[in-house]
Formats: C-alpha cells, sequence, structure tokens
C-alpha cells in the first residue's frame, strides 16, 4: 500500500539516525562519507538510511565527478510541521481551558465543592423536596 507524502515523512522523521542526518544537513551538504562518520555502521547501512530520506523527498543526492553531495529538502518538513501545527494550537487551547478551570475551582471554597448549607451537609437546600 502506498502511503501519502505526509506519513511518508513522518515516517522518515521516526527514526532516530535519519533524524541526526537531518540535523547534519541542516548546517550544509556533505558527501555520505562524511555523514556516515558519527554512526557507527557501515557505509550500506547509512546509505539505507538515506534511501528512505531521498523517498520521502527530504534530501537530495546528487554526483559531482567522485563526491556524492547530500542536500536537505526543506518542503516536506514544512507540510509536516504546518499539519502538526494545527494540532498544538488545538492542544493549547484545550489545556488553557483546562488551567482557567483548574484555577477557578482553586479559588472556590473546599477545592470546588459546594458548601453545606442544611443540616445533613449534602449542600442540598431543597429541605426533602
Amino acid at each position: 500500500m502506498a502511503l501519502d507524502p505526509l506519513s511518508t515523512t513522518l515516517q522518515a522523521l521516526a527514526d532516530p539516525t535519519r533524524r541526526a542526518i537531518l540535523a547534519r544537513l541542516a548546517e550544509g551538504e556533505t558527501s555520505v562519507t562524511e555523514l556516515a562518520k558519527p554512526f557507527a555502521m557501515s557505509l550500506p547501512a547509512v546509505s539505507k538510511h538515506l534511501k528512505v530520506l531521498e523517498h520521502a523527498g527530504l534530501i537530495t543526492r546528487s554526483r559531482e565527478a567522485q563526491w556524492r553531495p547530500c542536500r536537505l529538502e526543506a518542503a516536506p518538513m514544512r507540510e509536516a510541521a504546518e499539519w502538526l501545527e494545527r494540532y498544538r494550537v488545538m492542544w493549547e487551547a484545550k489545556l488553557d481551558r483546562l488551567a482557567d478551570y483548574l484555577a477557578s475551582i482553586e479559588d472556590e471554597p473546599d477545592g470546588g465543592e459546594p458548601a453545606a448549607d442544611d443540616a445533613t451537609g449534602t449542600g442540598r437546600t431543597d429541605h426533602g423536596a
């Protein structure tokens, strides 16, 4: 089953090695050999990670004589960030309302419980009705 572009991007970003590769490429283009240096894995293993990133459109690779530079492509991450932003705004609004509610019940006597108005201590004032 083919994934939509956003799912492909998020799947590629799910791996910490791939995120580290992208962080390095954010500093500028570099070779596969340079990208592989910080990782305790073979060049073919790094190359597999690069293929996933390339398939997601997060990087491009080119060939300049013997040098194969990789460079970051920001568009798919921007699309993912825009998608996530909608949910961030929603959750912040919900958390703000929760914080307001919690602040309001802290200001009430007995931690938000209604005060007992009758001899039974139930807070009911209808007295048997």
